[in-house]
């Protein structure tokens, strides 16, 4: 620590910002499959599978990438929410195709 910086009484403060808390080990949540479909996007694989454990159901969408786990969680009542995609195919299939020049 630099000798003119003071800590903070009211927590961290933005010298540190990149300090990263242990995490508490999370207690184990029974969660029942209902559903898992994967969808293969050129390179890319995403696994969505819709869930429930004792409080809620849910869909996980994740993504493999370098060994790491990207992970998507929407509760079932935002799930028709996700009906906004079909506007966004719908706009992005209005797009004129680039031309390539070779």
């Amino acid at each position: 620590m630099i000798s003119n910086e003071r800590h903070s009484p009211y927590g961290r403060g933005s010298s540190d910002r990149h300090y990263k808390q242990p995490s508490l080990p999370r207690p184990f949540v029974q969660e029942d499959t209902i559903k898992t479909v994967e969808v293969q996007i050129e390179r890319k694989l995403f696994v969505l599978t819709l869930k429930e454990n004792a409080r809620v159901s849910f869909l996980r969408i994740s993504e493999e990438v370098g060994g790491k786990r990207n992970v998507i969680i929407i509760l079932a009542p935002g799930l028709k929410k996700l009906k906004k995609i079909d506007e966004m195919v719908g706009s992005a299939d209005e797009i004129p195709a680039k031309q390539t020049s070779h």
